[in-house]
């Protein structure tokens, strides 16, 4: 036993086990993607597990989900709120700009006389 202890602490033994499970690896995706059968099965257990553990946290998915659109009603008032103060502010800047102008232009008229 300790002869193989020391095989495997070498670094070309590690490589080459490393390179036999990737190959093995590369190998086993490729059968299962090839199959039908076989990519059926991954897929209904896969589905199942998924199905299993939507039921599982059912109440916390439906909490966040809640909270999610909480905070995204929030968020949209809050942006009706900046862009409603956007258009004031600008408003109010045209009609001081208007007020400026209307002031400048009286005085630049001379006064009607009378008759």
């Amino acid at each position: 036993m300790e002869a193989l202890g020391h095989v495997i602490n070498r670094p070309a033994a590690q490589a080459a086990a490393i390179g036999g499970a990737t190959a093995h690896g590369v190998v086993a995706a490729r059968t299962l993607l090839l199959n039908p059968l076989t990519l059926l099965a991954v897929g209904a257990a896969g589905g199942m597990v998924a199905g299993f553990l939507l039921y599982r946290y059912r109440k916390e998915i439906a909490l966040s989900v809640s909270r999610a659109c909480g905070m995204s009603k929030d968020f949209v008032l809050q942006q009706k709120e900046s862009l409603a103060d956007l258009l004031e502010e600008t408003r109010e800047r045209e009609a001081d700009a208007a007020a400026a102008a209307g002031e400048s232009s009286d005085t630049d008229v001379p006064p009607k006389t009378a008759g």
